[in-house]
C-alpha cells in the first residue's frame, strides 16, 4: 500500500513538468470584413477553390478536381517561379457559400505554420452587402520547445493574419465597403 501511494504521489508530482513539455498549442484566428456587394457576387469571385486570383499575393493558381472534396490546388506566390503552397479541399458547400481546405505542403520559410486548416465563408450582411469570414487553425512552424523567433507562435499568427488581411482588403477594394 505504501508503494502504491508513493507511485501515485510521484506521478502527480511529475504532472506539472509534463505539462510544460507538451510542445506547441494549436493557434486559431478569425478575421472578417464587410463589403457592399451581394453574397452571390462575392461568392462568384472567391467560391471557386481552383481560382485564387483575387488574392494579391497569389501569382497563379492551378489544380485538379474543381470544387469536389479532395480537389487540390497549387498556389504560386509573388511571381512566376515564386514559392508555392499546396492545398487540398475537404469541405465545400456552394449553397452555404463556404469551403474548408488544408495546406499539404509549404516551406516554413514561406508560411511559418504546420498542420494548417482554413475556412472561408460569405454570408449576407444586415442592411445589405456581405460579410466575409476567413478563419484558420494551425501550429507554429517549429514543433518543438524553444522555437526560433521566426518560427514561434507569434510569427505564425502574424503571418496568417497578414495573408488573411491582404485577401480581405483586396475584396473590400474590389467590391467596396458598405455605405461607401
Amino acid at each position: 500500500m505504501k508503494r502504491r501511494s508513493f507511485l501515485v504521489a510521484a506521478a502527480l508530482a511529475a504532472l506539472p513538468g509534463m505539462a510544460l513539455a507538451h510542445g506547441p498549442s494549436r493557434q486559431k484566428i478569425s478575421l472578417t470584413t464587410e463589403v457592399a456587394a451581394a453574397p452571390e457576387e462575392v461568392w462568384a469571385t472567391i467560391g471557386n477553390f481552383q481560382d485564387m486570383s483575387w488574392h494579391p499575393a497569389v501569382h497563379s493558381s492551378t489544380g485538379e478536381g474543381g470544387n469536389d472534396i479532395d480537389a487540390t490546388r497549387l498556389l504560386v506566390l509573388g511571381q512566376e517561379g515564386g514559392p508555392t503552397i499546396a492545398e487540398v479541399l475537404y469541405k465545400y458547400d456552394a449553397a452555404k457559400m463556404t469551403y474548408s481546405y488544408r495546406i499539404t505542403d509549404v516551406a516554413v520559410e514561406v508560411l511559418p505554420v504546420t498542420n494548417y486548416s482554413s475556412h472561408l465563408t460569405v454570408t449576407p450582411r444586415d442592411g445589405g452587402g456581405s460579410k466575409i469570414e476567413w478563419k484558420g487553425a494551425f501550429y507554429r512552424g517549429y514543433p518543438n520547445n524553444d522555437p526560433p523567433p521566426e518560427l514561434n507562435d507569434e510569427a505564425a499568427i502574424a503571418a496568417v493574419t497578414g495573408v488573411y488581411q491582404a485577401g480581405l482588403d483586396a475584396l473590400v477594394a474590389k467590391f467596396g465597403a458598405p455605405g461607401s
